[in-house]
Order: C-alpha cells, then sequence, then structure tokens
C-alpha cells in the first residue's frame, strides 16, 4: 500500500527536533507532503516560523451547508536518534520481519502517512467529505510546539476558521487486557510545566566550612521533588478507562483498585499509569566549575506533569517542596486538557475501530505527555487522539515512543488506513 511508501520516505527526511540548539528543520518534510496534495489537487501552503522550521496547511472537503469545520493534524518533526544504538539507521525506513523501522515510524510519521494515503485516495476517486476538513502538518511539536501550531494559531487563525473539533495523535491504538484488544482514544491530557530551580548562596574557598552552599540547598530541594508521593487522582477520562477494565477482569473500579486495574495493561502500564497521579521528575542538574570553588548559584531541570482539575495542588505542592531559598521559573508552562467522550465524532471513532475489529473494546485514556492539542483548543476546538493501529499483543508498543527501535507494524498502518477512510465516511 501507498502508506508504507509515504512513510518510510518520511522517515527517510531527517527532522531532527534538539531544541534551543536547532536541527535540519521540517521545510524538506513540509515540501514533500505539500507536494503529495499537489499531485491530487490539493493546494496547501507552507508557513515558516523561523528559516527550515516549516508547518504545512490545506483546506479539504466542504461545498455542502456544513460550516463546522473538522482539523486533521499531525507534525512532521521526531526527537533525535543515535544510530549506533539502533538495530537499523533511524533514518532508513527500512521494512524488515513486517515493520518499517525509524525515527518517527510511531511518533508520529506513521499517522502523517495514514492520513496522506487516505486523503489522497478520497480526493482522486472524489469521495470528497462534505465537512469542510483542515489538514495540518506541523513544525516543533517535540520541543513543545512554539515554532508550529503555537505560530499557526497566533499568527495565521484564519487558517482554522470554522473548525469546531481537532483529531490527532496520541490515540486508537490497541493494548491487550483479558485476551481482549482495547483502543484507547485519546481525551485528556496532563499540563507541563518544564522547570528550571534555581538556589543561590555565598560563594567561596572548597575547603572551608560554608553553611549557605547553594548546591547543598538545590540537592536538598531536588531530593524532597524526586521522591515525593503523589496521591492517586482520577478525572472523568480515567474512570470511564477504569470501568471498561474492570469490566473485562469481572470487578468494579474504585481509587483504592485503580494501580492494579492499570496492571492490566500489561507493558502498557508504563504510559497509562502515569496518568493515575500528578509527577514531577528531576532531569537536569548545574552548578559550578572547579571542584575546589563553592559557587554562588546552582540550577536544576525537572520535568512536571499534573492532571486535569489538579493543576492547584500541582503547583502549591512544587512551591512548598521547592522551600524558600530556590526559585521557580518556567522554561514552558502549558495547561492540561480533557473534553467529554461523547457525540456524534466519537460515535465515529468507536464504529470506525469496531467495524474492522467487531470484538474489540474502545475506551477513553489520558495522554501522559504533550501534544499539538494543547495550542487548538485555544481556538476553542474539541480535541481527540485517534491514530489508529491494531497492534501484536506482544509488542511493547509504549516503550517505542522515543525509545531505540522505533518501528511500527506493516499491517497496522493498513489497518489504520481503513478506519481512517470509514471515519472520514461518519464525520
Amino acid at each position: 500500500m501507498e502508506v508504507v511508501d509515504i512513510c518510510r520516505e518520511l522517515i527517510r527526511i531527517d527532522t531532527s527536533n534538539y531544541g534551543a540548539d536547532g536541527g535540519p528543520g521540517e521545510r524538506k518534510a513540509a515540501e514533500y507532503v505539500a507536494g503529495l496534495l499537489d499531485e491530487v489537487g490539493i493546494e496547501s501552503t507552507i508557513h515558516e516560523s523561523e528559516p527550515g522550521r516549516a508547518s504545512v496547511v490545506a483546506r479539504w472537503g466542504g461545498g455542502s451547508d456544513r460550516t463546522d469545520g473538522l482539523l486533521l493534524h499531525g507534525h512532521l518533526d521526531v526527537v533525535p536518534a543515535a544510530a549506533e544504538d539502533w538495530q537499523v539507521h533511524p533514518f532508513s525506513g527500512e521494512v524488515q520481519d513486517g515493520y518499517v523501522w525509524g525515527r518517527g515510524a510511531v511518533d508520529m510519521k506513521d499517522f502523517d502517512a495514514m492520513l496522506l494515503q487516505v486523503v489522497r485516495d478520497r480526493q482522486r476517486s472524489g469521495r470528497v467529505p462534505d465537512r469542510p476538513v483542515v489538514l495540518c502538518f506541523t513544525a516543533d511539536e517535540e520541543a513543545g510546539g512554539h515554532l508550529g501550531a503555537e505560530v499557526l494559531i497566533r499568527d495565521h487563525p484564519e487558517v482554522f476558521e470554522g473548525c469546531t473539533e481537532a483529531v490527532g495523535e496520541v490515540g486508537g491504538f490497541s493494548t491487550t487486557v483479558r485476551g481482549r484488544r482495547l483502543y484507547l482514544v485519546q481525551a485528556a491530557e496532563r499540563g507541563m510545566a518544564w522547570t528550571r530551580l534555581t538556589a543561590r548562596g555565598r560563594a567561596g574557598h572548597g575547603s572551608m566550612v560554608n553553611h549557605d552552599n547553594a548546591v547543598t540547598r538545590l540537592a536538598a530541594a531536588v531530593t524532597r521533588i524526586g521522591s515525593h508521593e503523589w496521591p492517586v487522582r482520577l478525572t472523568p477520562t480515567m474512570r470511564t478507562l477504569l470501568a471498561a477494565v474492570a469490566d473485562l477482569a469481572g470487578t468494579e473500579a474504585t481509587p483504592d483498585n485503580a494501580v492494579s486495574l492499570i496492571e492490566e495493561f500489561g507493558d502498557a502500564a508504563r504510559m497509562i499509569g502515569a496518568v493515575l497521579r500528578n509527577s514531577i521528575n528531576p532531569t537536569m542538574l548545574d552548578a559550578g566549575y572547579k571542584v575546589n570553588v563553592v559557587p554562588s548559584e546552582a540550577t536544576a531541570y525537572v520535568d512536571g506533569r499534573f492532571l486535569p482539575g489538579y493543576e492547584d495542588e500541582f503547583f502549591a505542592t512544587l512551591a512548598e517542596l521547592c522551600g524558600d531559598d530556590v526559585t521557580v521559573d518556567y522554561v514552558s508552562n502549558q495547561p492540561p486538557w480533557e473534553v467529554p467522550y461523547e457525540g456524534a465524532l466519537v460515535d465515529a471513532m468507536q464504529q470506525s475501530i469496531l467495524a474492522e475489529d467487531p470484538e474489540a473494546v474502545v475506551a477513553p485514556y489520558l495522554m501522559s505527555g504533550g501534544t499539538d492539542a494543547k495550542h487548538f483548543l485555544k481556538l476553542g476546538m474539541r480535541t481527540y487522539g485517534f491514530a489508529p493501529l491494531r497492534l501484536p499483543d506482544d509488542l511493547d508498543f509504549t516503550a517505542l515512543f522515543h525509545g531505540v527501535d522505533e518501528r511500527v507494524p506493516v499491517d497496522a498502518l493498513e489497518f489504520g488506513v481503513r478506519v481512517m477512510d470509514r471515519f472520514l465516511d461518519q464525520v
């Protein structure tokens, strides 16, 4: 199928995002996507926020009385990959053992490829949806979307005019619980607080007693943060998911058995279990320049994630853990979100999955990481993650996000194309 070729070509275009340190950018990938759309008569526009940092936007469909547009979006950038750690080169797009391998195969050039094949096929055959659709392939999602989706909604909001709902990553993939495939649709997302902590003290000679040591002060705060036990907090989305799991397990879902129910997901519990609580992980430390010099300043970075409805608890706890002697600055502070798991769009997602996998269960979940959905919500869109993949029971799929040997099954890509085609028939 064409989806495999498109996915491979996208992987071969290195769009590694190093954050503040730059990278090759998304321009070549954006031009490739624009060319695929142009081949079938869909006009698109490439928007550059900085040289090489490019997003693609196109309008498609419509022509009826409907004015409620649908945004379908994916991102073109990927996190970096070290080739020496991989079984195959991460930018080769090789097909081995029934998988397409490479950085972006899971996050998220697979969905870009599925979307492009479905749109191209429908355009060629004249099956253009009555509902107006905006196709958007963004830059910089892997660094918070500040040079991609954020720029688009701020400087070019007109390209999304009329859009009331949005569909993007990360959802629609299957896990296996008690022998049943359970497809997870993203309906919520934790907020993100990438935070810089700074402690200051008195500089001095390393051989002398110093009770005003910035490193000691910072280390104490980082230790408190890293060892803090956050309480279980269930949002409406997770209550719905746990109820579905409990039904398969022959029990009832309660806050007390939430952790054990999450264990039913096996390897996927790594990601899904993360959204039972707020969390903060220390990730970087920096202080000093010589072993016998006590520095006047020490800094640390922590990755904080917080649940919808529990923002106040998160920030109050962070302040308490830091104490009065550590200042807090935010590198990126983005709110969480949660939308109702109901309505015609949700019905279309569920029905399109069940048409291809009738014995499956479909339920919502809360995403542990961040996506571009946070930005599109600012324009009032109800947004979901739905990149459908039917996965082997023994594949540790969640480990492949930003992981080594990232790969996606060829038959999962083909399944996703069929599901997305059915989905567009119903929206």
